[in-house]
């Protein structure tokens, strides 16, 4: 471009994408430790609460549960239809093709979202000092989108706000430091995992990981999926083969 003498940005880079940075710290959370994130949310902000859930029971990433419409839940199908991220508030692609999926959910889950929709039908009522201060000003009431966790206002959440009450979280339930949000989905790979009744390939396909690597490698935590662990396949398999020879 340079010798054709095409003019440059003074940021050449500026609109290139940066790939997503995991932290290399690994966290393996039990169902106890998910539990008092939940609770301890519902302390600090309820209408967040529902997603811990959507992290720890279908492996959301943040910009997808925020991203969750309710034309979007299979609420008699126990499914979800992950389609879309929020970013800045806006509808945004997901992260890789693999992430786009009809995602078969525990009907425990549907109870949470049942649960929450129930509560948080719609944004806060205004007072009506703020309805009038809005009406002076022209303000026009944005198009219902129908999310699963809008804020108060009945908008978009903005990852920044959502952080920040996921910090106070970390604290409030005495989750190890350096917890993330993303450790939610870890959680979901590794319960699937150690489970029992889905195989790794299985797992590869509701964790949307677009390689199987990525589900042994960042997820599966193999400490913790080996802790307690009774080892009887090889005894199994041989006690229904021909006698060994002596």
């Amino acid at each position: 471009m340079l010798d054709e003498d095409v003019p440059l940005p003074a940021n050449i880079v500026a609109r290139v994408e940066l790939p997503e940075i995991e932290d290399g710290h690994e966290v393996a959370l039990t169902p106890e430790q998910v539990a008092l994130a939940a609770a301890a949310m519902r302390k600090i902000e309820p209408r967040f609460e529902v997603l811990v859930w959507l992290g720890a029971c279908a492996g959301l990433r943040t910009g997808e549960a925020l991203g969750l419409t309710r034309a979007r839940v299979g609420w008699r199908e126990n499914r979800l239809y992950v389609q879309e991220q929020r970013q800045q508030g806006k509808a945004a692609p997901l992260k890789t093709k693999s992430s786009y999926a009809t995602l078969p959910v525990d009907h425990f889950l549907i109870e949470r979202l049942t649960a929450h929709v129930t509560c948080f039908a719609g944004p806060e009522p205004l007072s009506r000092d703020t309805a009038r201060k809005r009406r002076s000003r022209g303000h026009v009431e944005p198009a219902d989108e129908n999310l699963i966790v809008p804020n108060r206002y009945g908008r978009p959440v903005q990852r920044s706000d959502f952080n920040r009450k996921w910090g106070k979280v970390i604290v409030l339930a005495g989750l190890p430091e350096g917890t993330h949000f993303h450790h939610r989905k870890r959680f979901y790979t590794s319960t699937l995992g150690t489970s029992g009744k889905h195989d790794p390939k299985t797992v590869q396909v509701l964790s949307r990981h677009a390689r199987f690597s990525e589900t042994l490698d960042t997820y599966a935590l193999p400490p913790l999926a080996a802790e307690g662990l009774v080892v009887t396949v090889f005894g199994d398999a041989f006690r229904t083969s021909p006698p060994l020879p002596l």
